[in-house]
């Protein structure tokens, strides 16, 4: 099979060629190529050490005791005069030195680290035989854990000894669980064994770490299956208990599964590829168990979930590092999934419902109800969703925030002849809250006229 390399990484190798030095392809990338989808971590491994690397290229940094020297694609671009747009200016390329590592006492970074002389000695510290794959610029493979075996039988394997590869590396098991599920692979039952003994090391991680794994995991295309292996492993019990308590909460009505079974099934039929949403979709209903209380023509009611779901999300999102941006997605998504549609709805309570989840998030509410729809045993959409759509769409463009009034606080204040105070937000608010049931009125003169009634 000839490969089709980056051109980023082609020069890398061929420097270290030209200056005698081995330089083998690795990790990811390799893996990729050989399931023919599309590469783009590349990571050069060689024999080479950083003082030798970094005079070879430009721009490039090292400031880190494992051997590793990286340089932006825009640099090797620059110095090799390729193609704009041929390379990725924003990728980084990895350049380390071949290494063998000590005991990992903190459960993540090796204590020691010792330059190695081969490429066999630096695929042995590597976590998964498809992982553990190194190809040249001649197309030469090695290979010395089967990893190209493991990729045709669709195994997640881990290298020589299962239990040791975790024990070092704990983040190993949420990267298991994630390749898992990215890849559509399974894990190799002695893998999976050793995996499960050594999931208690997972709090010796950072959560920024664990935050990583869990959202490129939500990215895949298998995440659903990746949070039940992550359930059935006992994983859920440390990183995210309060899924737990949804377990064989029965619901009425249209719905078919409890409210556990019901939230995988959401998020699986969630069609935004953004994590965050479709971690929202996931925990949308995370409060039911809180909130219920039987009885009622349905067995089951959950008054009010939503708005104590909203707080708890928002928890597991500041639990998971997410930035305060995502933090409050979460919560705005969770806190508004109940909305309602019906046809009578006025255009100002479409412009309020708008304002309320925010322009920025109308589109991922929608898939976050069609997720909710179909884990509910529907289908996909609803007249009312899609007439809810179309309004909405109607409606996007109209003043929906104060910044979309035709009028500020220093018109206000010149129109009255007054000077900053609470009364100038006041008046905006009431002035807004006309425009919001009628658009009409958004114009200077309605607006200057009413100025000075208020005023």
């Amino acid at each position: 099979m000839k490969f089709k390399l980056d051109p980023g990484v082609v020069k890398i190798a061929e420097s270290l060629e030209a200056a005698g030095h081995e330089a083998w392809i690795v990790g990811g990338a390799v893996r990729d190529l050989l399931l023919e989808t599309p590469s783009y971590d590349w990571d050069v491994t060689t024999d080479a050490t950083p003082e030798i690397i970094e005079p070879l290229f430009n721009e490039c940094f090292y400031d880190n005791e494992y051997g590793t020297v990286k340089v932006a694609g825009k640099h090797i671009r620059e110095q090799f005069n390729l193609e704009e747009g041929s390379i990725d200016d924003e990728a980084l390329y990895d350049i380390t030195t071949y290494r063998t590592e000590s005991e990992y006492s903190d459960k993540r970074r090796p204590d020691s680290v010792a330059w190695g002389k081969t490429i066999e000695e630096d695929l042995k510290r590597r976590d998964f035989t498809i992982n553990a794959i190194a190809i040249n610029l001649r197309n030469e493979i090695v290979d010395p854990y089967n990893g190209q075996e493991d990729i045709k039988n669709k195994l997640i394997k881990a290298v020589g000894n299962a239990s040791e590869r975790f024990e070092e590396d704990a983040l190993r098991i949420m990267r298991a669980i994630r390749l898992s599920a990215q890849l559509g692979f399974s894990i190799e039952p002695d893998t999976l064994v050793a995996l499960q003994k050594k999931v208690p090391n997972l709090k010796a991680i950072s959560w920024e770490r664990i935050g990583a794994e869990m959202m490129k995991l939500l990215s895949s295309e298998h995440g659903a299956d990746g949070i039940v292996l992550m359930t059935n492993c006992g994983i859920t019990d440390i990183i995210m208990p309060e899924l737990l308590m949804m377990k064989a909460v029965k619901q009425g009505g249209h719905h078919i599964y409890d409210v556990y079974t019901h939230s995988i099934e959401a998020l699986r039929a969630c069609p935004s590829p953004d994590p965050i949403v479709r971690l929202a979709t996931l925990l949308h209903d995370i409060d039911k168990p809180v909130v219920s209380k039987t009885g009622g023509e349905r067995g089951m009611t959950f008054y009010n979930h939503e708005v104590s779901g909203a707080r708890t999300a928002k928890r597991i999102a500041e639990r998971l590092k997410l930035s305060k941006r995502d933090q409050d997605r979460i919560f705005t998504l969770v806190r508004w999934h109940m909305f309602v549609y019906e046809s009578k709805m006025t255009d100002a309570s479409i412009r309020r419902f708008i304002r309320r989840v925010g322009k920025e998030n109308i589109h991922d509410m929608m898939a976050l109800r069609v997720g909710d729809r179909v884990g509910g045993g529907s289908k996909a959409t609803s007249w009312r969703l899609t007439e809810l759509q179309k309004r909405i769409g109607e409606q996007f463009y109209e003043p929906l925030s104060l910044k979309d009034m035709n009028i500020n606080g220093v018109e206000v204040m010149e129109i009255l002849n007054i000077t900053p105070s609470r009364k100038v937000g006041e008046i905006l608010n009431t002035l807004f809250e006309e425009i919001l049931e009628d658009s009409s009125k958004n114009t200077k003169e309605y607006l200057y006229s009413r100025v000075k009634e208020l005023g």
